[in-house]
């Protein structure tokens, strides 16, 4: 009789450490569910509920746009030619210190950073890693009869306060003819908006074309050199094709449809001398630079 009395007290010890331990597990999870909402919702949805919000008060980053791979950047210059590099939070600079212009300026264009946090500030800035009176500033431009032209463009840096302020640094800066710059300039650097929100993610590198002749020249206290011409190339690594596509602009008013300006990224490279897209694997690379890629609207 004491031998069941004791084996009945054992199996209700058993059983109570066996809810107890059922209820730790259960909790950690409930608990989860809890501070996610009951609605659900993934990060990527819940950021575009924020944005939609509106951009009159400065929001907190749910989701920073992750590190560039790097993909964008292109192959060192010749030795001859100037190039000190610039790391910003939303772009990358090749900058020539003889021409006072970028060799290049190279970026990653996601979903993450189409989210429009920021309101253009318009406030041109000699660029601070440069040594106190060798950087241009707005004022060299100032009756030049260009325009401040952006390489990466103020829209493309909505979504963080340091990256637009750092879009406005005069390193990103060159001089371009008005009508280009706020016309078929600024088409294609909305297409690009468009072309990243499609294909979630685009590699873009853009720059002044200097071609051998005597360069006409801006400036009240720094010498910069006016580019004859315009590039910028596109990839995108969306999906099993990888593509790529380039664009030659005459610094020069017009109005003409993009496809007037397309070029292979071949084409660019053999006029900038520049190396587009290193890291790409050899043969993807060949393939995709041969090539006209089938973005929308071209």
């Amino acid at each position: 009789m004491a031998r069941k009395r004791k084996e009945k007290r054992s199996n209700s010890v058993y059983l109570f450490i066996c809810i107890v331990v059922a209820i730790c597990l259960a909790y950690e999870p409930l608990t989860s569910l809890t501070e996610q909402g009951v609605t659900g919702d993934t990060p990527e949805q819940q950021d575009r509920a924020d944005s939609q919000q509106g951009t009159q008060e400065r929001k907190p980053l749910s989701k920073m746009p992750e590190k560039s791979s790097g993909m964008e950047l292109p192959a060192s210059l010749k030795e001859s030619r100037s190039e000190l590099i610039l790391e910003r939070m939303g772009y990358t600079v090749s900058f020539n210190a003889k021409w006072n212009l970028p060799n290049w300026v190279a970026w990653e264009l996601n979903r993450d950073k189409l989210v429009e946090r920021e309101s253009r500030n318009n406030k041109f800035l000699p660029d601070p890693d440069l040594q106190n009176g060798k950087a241009v500033t707005t004022d060299d431009y100032t009756n030049s009869g260009y325009d401040r032209g952006h390489m990466c463009p103020a829209g493309d840096n909505r979504w963080h306060w340091r990256a637009m302020q750092e879009s406005f640094y005069m390193t990103n800066i060159c001089p371009q003819d008005h009508n280009l710059n706020r016309g078929d300039w600024k088409e294609l650097e909305e297409k690009c908006r468009t072309w990243a929100e499609q294909e979630g993610s685009i590699y873009i590198v853009c720059g002044p074309i200097l071609y051998k002749k005597k360069h006409q020249s801006i400036g009240k206290e720094h010498r910069i050199l006016v580019p004859e011409a315009f590039f910028k190339v596109v990839l995108s690594l969306n999906g099993d094709q990888p593509k790529a596509a380039g664009f030659i602009f005459k610094n020069s008013s017009g109005n003409r449809k993009l496809s007037a300006y397309i070029n292979t990224v071949d084409e660019v490279e053999r006029i900038t001398g520049i190396d587009f897209f290193p890291r790409l694997p050899d043969d993807v690379e060949q393939k995709v630079e041969a090539e006209i890629g089938s973005f929308s609207g071209i």
